[in-house]
């Protein structure tokens, strides 16, 4: 037996990464980098896993404990498992330790003195099990770390309470589920230099949100870190990309508390200076040198690695304080064959493609994607990876520092008040309660390294990651220091809404101060995506071609838009523009006038296309209930009767899209007997948006697309005006709204007044004129207030009233 089987201390410099056995994982890692790499790490020596056995053997302990484990009678009794685990934890503590293995860290402890070239050096006690940091193995997190531990007498302390760390509750809970005997695990202490931290944190050679090798990830707070991983500090993010070494995301967090070493011994927490709290707690410098450590103690371990840094406040050096294998994407590439150095992501797919998996309650909205990791028993919270998605049954009090870790929470119970629902909205993390209420729990659905996409805002989980619809979640923050000048607008009564037609722009207009949309144009969607005949995909047998990519353009639109309505408007093509295409020839009449023709509501009832109007409803359906998008309403177009009103909500309400406090169904006002007729088709709908161009040209008799008479086209003539106002009055008095979708009220500012006068709900323009419609409206409505409180506001000499 060579001597260092014999040691109870072994210095850093004599230890390698295979002596796990020797001093567990986390002393022979730091070890390892500090005998064999180009890294800078604390200098320190580890007690032995022997000189645990040792002082176990010695002080008799091992007899006693297995007699107190031996009387637990049920494991599951949380205070009886407490109980003992106290009794145990005790006897370690309060044994006396053998004068030799004393000795050997009293002395050891005075030789580092005198390495460091200090008196009573500060250093921290961290405790390493002999099966810590094993990827098949973990008991990571489960022993204690003593930080700012000064002189013999209390290193020697700190290591025998390290020892009886092997016995919290939950420790001895888990290695009694996995059937790992105590007497197998021993524990070492690594006495390391303390670094006096100004700023520390952690960081991994892989982007542990998605697997992407090619990223490193590094989080940091100020003061100790600690505080990252008992989740009481959210920390600066920093992705950098390992070929270029260039930072390529960054979030930088306001941080209002630090832990912080005590000059004489031991931590507090105190305030982080108000000038620093918004200020990231490492340079740009900072970050790439931590990025250059982490490439190469990857490189040096051949695998993906998990390391934790400090930033010294005295010399304003960095040190690499921990460094252990990362164990979920290390496991799971390795079984699917990809490379630590690839950049393969197979795990996206396009959101067209994307499959649900499970649906819930929407508890917490937001976005997020990432490996999934099922726990089943509140024992193995410790495995549990910052930026997975937790799926459990229901978390209670004692999971927060998991669910703080999370990217999203799963859970099969509980419904919006329940403590993951109330806890992640306070942390603002994305979660879905009670999927067993949508008929499929989330347990059985999604198993532990499964990748998905966690649409919260809807209570939908799709399969892969859907990249698309995580792009506006992913855009880099400002950078830190820039200015950004707010905008602010005053609020309206008036609802000021956005005619969209590309669901593309969706995100880029989403942060507009638009209402909601109150004009989505599907024509749009079948110019763009589809291209061909609805008729002609049912003949060819593929409707579900016009069900899929209409639903995917739809909830773009929607899901940008949440919670603000969106409505969508039910195809409009007239018989040229369905004609061009493709198949469209074979069923579409040449019409003269096919402004006046087949279009809109008649086709929807005709029989030779109701089978095309199904599908369109089909659509709405998906996006609705199987996309959780309830924000989505629609509009029909150009109903020319009550008897067609009658038959196309008929139809609508057979396919399964009844109106309700959630569902809304409005009729484009574009026909001048929707105005003679209001109080009659008031019965059928929620509401009129006016569609002022057709609205015009059919009451002045005047082809809009005829350039010998675009002279007499005018939104703005009497007719058209008396006309809205009597829709308005006629629309209230059964409690219907309307809006208007129309060009005018971009176009003509004095037209939104009069709207406003009139009473109107919603304007709805194009999204280069929200902002500006915004501002005038507010000025509008203040008018009116100012003009009702004087009494002496200008007075519009026209007559409306039809």
């Amino acid at each position: 037996m060579s001597s260092r089987d014999t040691a109870n201390v072994l210095w850093f410099n004599e230890l390698h990464r295979e002596d796990v056995n020797l001093v567990g994982g986390k002393s022979s890692s730091l070890g390892e980098m500090t005998s064999s790499m180009d890294v800078p790490v604390p200098y320190g020596f580890a007690t032995t896993a022997r000189a645990y056995r040792y002082f176990m053997h010695q002080t008799g302990l091992n007899d006693k404990v297995n007699a107190l484990l031996e009387s637990i009678k049920d494991y599951e009794n949380s205070d009886e498992l407490h109980k003992v685990c106290e009794q145990i934890r005790n006897l370690i503590i309060e044994a006396k330790m053998p004068d030799d293995l004393a000795n050997s860290i009293t002395t050891a402890y005075a030789e580092l003195a005198k390495k460091m070239n200090q008196s009573d050096p500060f250093v921290a006690v961290r405790s390493s099990a002999t099966a810590e940091d094993l990827p098949n193995a973990s008991f990571a997190g489960q022993q204690e770390s003593y930080l700012n531990i000064k002189g013999a007498a209390d290193v020697v302390n700190r290591v025998q309470q390290c020892y009886s760390s092997l016995f919290t509750d939950r420790a001895t809970y888990y290695r009694h589920k996995q059937h790992f005997p105590h007497e197998k695990v021993a524990l070492s202490a690594a006495v390391q230099m303390m670094v006096f931290s100004k700023a520390s944190g952690i960081m991994f050679s892989v982007n542990v949100a998605n697997g992407d090798a090619s990223k490193i990830v590094i989080d940091a707070v100020f003061g100790l870190g600690e505080y990252i991983v008992l989740g009481k500090v959210t920390p600066d993010h920093f992705v950098i990309d390992k070929q270029s070494m260039k930072i390529v995301e960054r979030n930088i967090i306001k941080q209002s508390v630090e832990l912080i070493r005590v000059p004489n011994g031991g931590t507090t927490e105190q305030a982080v200076p108000t000038e620093l709290q918004e200020q990231p707690a490492l340079t740009d410098s900072q970050v790439i040198e931590l990025a250059g450590y982490a490439k190469e103690i990857e490189r040096h371990y051949g695998g993906y690695m998990d390391m934790e840094y400090a930033l010294d406040a005295n010399t304003n050096r960095l040190w690499i304080v921990q460094a252990r294998p990362e164990t979920v994407w290390s496991q799971r590439n390795k079984e699917k064959g990809i490379a630590n150095d690839t950049n393969n992501d197979e795990n996206v797919v396009a959101e067209a493609d994307a499959k649900i998996v499970v649906r819930g309650l929407p508890a917490s909205p937001g976005l997020a994607s990432g490996v999934v990791r099922v726990i089943d028993d509140p024992s193995a919270i410790d495995k549990f990876k910052k930026g997975e998605v937790l799926v459990t049954f229901m978390t209670s009090p004692d999971w927060v520092p998991a669910m703080k870790k999370a990217a999203a929470i799963i859970t099969n119970n509980g419904g919006m008040t329940c403590h993951a629902a109330i806890v992640s909205r306070e942390m603002q993390i994305p979660c879905i309660v009670g999927t067993e209420s949508k008929g499929a729990t989330a347990t059985d659905m999604l198993k532990t390294g499964d990748v998905v996409t966690v649409d919260a805002k809807n209570g939908v989980v799709y399969q892969g990651k859907v990249e698309s619809m995580l792009k506006k979640t992913n855009q880099a923050a400002p950078v830190a220091g820039q200015v950004v000048a707010a905008e602010t607008f005053a609020p309206t009564a008036t609802g000021v809404m956005m005619n969209l037609g590309d669901p593309e722009l969706a995100d880029k207009y989403a942060s507009l101060p638009a209402d909601g949309i109150g004009l989505m144009r599907e024509e749009f969607l079948w110019t763009s995506y589809i291209h061909e005949h609805p008729l002609y995909l049912i003949e060819q047998g593929h409707p579900e071609k016009v069900v899929n990519m209409l639903a995917e353009g739809i909830a773009k639109v929607a899901r940008a838009m949440a919670p603000r309505p969106v409505v969508l408007r039910l195809s409009d093509f007239k018989s040229s523009e369905y004609r061009k295409l493709k198949g469209g020839e074979k069923y579409e009449p040449h019409e003269s006038a096919d402004l006046l023709g087949w279009r809109g509501a008649s086709r929807y009832y005709d029989p030779k296309y109701i089978g095309a109007f199904k599908l369109e409803l089909a659509a709405v359906k998906k996006v609705r209930n199987e996309f959780g998008l309830k924000n989505l309403n629609v509009m029909i177009p150009f109903i020319r009767t009550v008897a067609e009103a009658q038959k196309v909500t008929a139809i609508m309400r057979d396919e399964g899209l009844v109106r309700n406090a959630d569902f809304k169904v409005y009729m484009m006002a574009e026909i001048p007997s929707y105005i003679i007729l209001a109080d009659q088709f008031n019965q059928f709908i929620d509401g009129y948006s006016i569609g002022s161009n057709d609205l015009t040209m059919l009451l002045l008799g005047c082809d809009r697309n005829n350039d010998t008479v675009a002279n007499l086209f005018d939104e703005r003539n009497l007719a058209v005006k008396r006309a809205i106002r009597h829709l308005i009055t006629v629309a209230h008095k059964d409690g219907k709204t309307v809006s208007i979708c129309g060009q005018t009220p971009s176009e003509y500012p004095e037209f939104t007044n009069f709207l406003i006068q009139s009473g109107i709900d919603y304007v709805s323009v194009n999204p280069d004129m929200v902002k500006e419609t915004k501002r005038n409206v507010a000025h509008f409505e203040q008018r009116i207030m100012l003009d009702k409180t004087t009494g002496r506001g200008l007075q519009d000499q026209t007559d409306y009233e039809w």
